[in-house]
């Protein structure tokens, strides 16, 4: 296979992927927010009533006018009459003049009049009468009570004003939008119970190879169980979409080409395990390029592991040839696999959590290929400052040993440009 000499770095390689995709025509269904974790949005969501609808304290104390509170201290306090207490739940039945104030708890509406909050540590009570006991929910006291302030406030401190977390109608979440808690908590806040989401993408699975059986059987000497259709199944799920397993087909070129074009018809992509190196017995290749236009465009990545994955695009579906290694094939499932899937969901580009490290031993590599190296990360006894506190241990192990992941906290990239990196260095991870 000539094109299999030719090796493209991985970054072209899944930019070419990506770029002969077309654009995502996944259907978009409508779902309760609460079960949305993970979800892609489908379509633009906006706040349908600023948020907070009326101001709110952050503390404890008392709402004032700041401006009367203006130079108090210690030493020189402000004196304020108190007029009531603000009830929970509820608006407050009356209204701040010029020298009083109300206690008011965290998340309690402001009483018109009052700008700010004072927190209860800087005031006391100078004439203790029955509040408690004697007033209701907003009364004014039978007689003045007085409240030391012991520090002056600013308007609007310790208040969240109307609209401070979103605007009415302002843009909250824009399509394409990675559903997790923090935005699941946020349309509740705003009374949001259903949104659009694009629909989970379908990923046909196929395994190769006449020595793979299911992992519900016994292997006989010279069998193994297949392993790739369940991690890259469990990948393809973790990153949005659904996998559909289309079992295990033997190195018969007809039976793979019948298998892979019925994938592509019911799934949105399709990855092919096994059957991408360049042996006589492998035909990945041969069948994508049956499977329509364009065919191959990458037969070989400048990376390790998985120099033999092969990149196609089949009348618009991605259909990737990845190794029957499994760390072969996992490692680069998170670098082609996983990007095919956001671009059909269309999820915006977010960066991957990633951490510092200080890499633990010297690790060699070859000039032009990029290398993925799976790495433990520990916490570093003698680590000062960000990110040094922990340590990354390289993984070492071949490509055919899956139990080399298992243990592994992150990935650790060689750039092609470099012959190596030493030990003691402060490296990137990327975590799993």
């Amino acid at each position: 296979m000539p094109e299999f000499l030719t090796l493209l770095p991985p970054d072209e390689s899944r930019a070419l992927l990506l770029s002969h995709l077309s654009a995502p025509t996944i259907a978009s269904v409508m779902i309760d927010v609460p079960s949305s974790l993970g979800r892609v949005t489908a379509e633009d969501i906006l706040a349908p009533h600023p948020l907070p609808e009326f101001q709110r304290a952050t503390v404890d104390g008392y709402a004032v006018r700041a401006k009367d509170t203006f130079g108090a201290t210690d030493s020189l306090p402000a004196y304020l009459n108190l007029i009531g207490e603000v009830p929970m739940g509820d608006a407050p039945a009356f209204e701040l003049g010029a020298g009083q104030c109300a206690l008011i708890h965290t998340g309690g509406m402001l009483p018109k009049g009052a700008d700010a909050v004072v927190m209860l540590e800087y005031t006391q009570v100078v004439r203790r009468g029955d509040l408690h006991g004697r007033l209701g929910a907003g009364a004014s006291p039978a007689r003045t009570e007085e409240i030391e302030i012991f520090r002056a406030v600013a308007d609007g401190e310790n208040v969240i004003r109307v609209g401070e977390d979103v605007a009415q109608g302002g843009l909250i979440l824009p399509r394409g939008s990675r559903m997790r808690p923090a935005e699941i908590g946020g349309l509740m806040a705003l009374g949001i119970m259903s949104l659009r989401v694009a629909a989970k993408p379908k990923v046909g699975l196929i395994s190769t190879g006449d020595e793979v059986i299911d992992p519900s059987q016994s292997p006989r000497p010279g069998q193994v169980r297949d392993i790739n259709s369940y991690t890259l199944g469990a990948l393809v799920e973790k990153a949005g979409g659904e996998a559909k397993r289309y079992g295990i087909f033997g190195d018969r070129f007809e039976v793979l080409k019948d298998a892979a074009a019925e994938a592509l018809t019911g799934c949105d992509a399709v990855i092919i395990t096994a059957g991408s190196s360049a042996s006589t017995r492998d035909m990945t290749a041969e069948v994508i390029r049956t499977l329509g236009e364009p065919g191959v465009l990458v037969h070989g990545i400048n990376t390790r592991p998985g120099k033999p994955t092969i990149l196609g695009v089949c009348n618009g579906k991605a259909v990737i040839g990845l190794p029957g290694n499994p760390v072969s094939a996992l490692v680069n499932g998170y670098l082609f696999v996983v990007p095919v899937i956001e671009k059909l969901l269309g999820a915006l580009p977010k960066p991957k959590p990633t951490v510092m490290a200080r890499l633990t031993v010297n690790l060699p590599s070859q000039a032009g290929r990029e290398d993925w190296w799976p790495v433990k990360l520990s916490p570093s006894p003698t680590g000062r400052g960000q990110g040094e506190g922990l340590s990354a241990d390289p993984i070492f192990g071949k490509s055919n040993l899956i139990f080399t992941l298992t243990s592994a906290d992150g990935l650790l990239r060689i750039h092609p440009d470099a012959t190596g990196l030493s030990a003691g260095e402060m490296i990137e991870v990327t975590l799993l």
